[in-house]
């Protein structure tokens, strides 16, 4: 049982490392989202900024 569940993870981090990352549509940077997402994807800095942005505009 402890075994399948180290392949398990290796087979994860593996499909992990495959997947690729979009860029932010703002400053370039790699962002938490797989190219595949549709829409303007922003890097977790980017979009704190565009929350603030927001929650100030009243």
């Amino acid at each position: 049982m402890e075994d399948e569940a180290v392949e398990d993870m290796a087979e994860a981090r593996e499909t992990a490392d495959e997947v690729a990352y979009a860029d932010c549509v703002l400053c370039a940077e790699p962002t938490e989202y797989p190219e595949t997402v549709k829409g303007a994807t922003l890097c977790p800095v980017c979009e704190w900024q565009e929350a603030q942005r927001r929650a100030c505009s009243g």
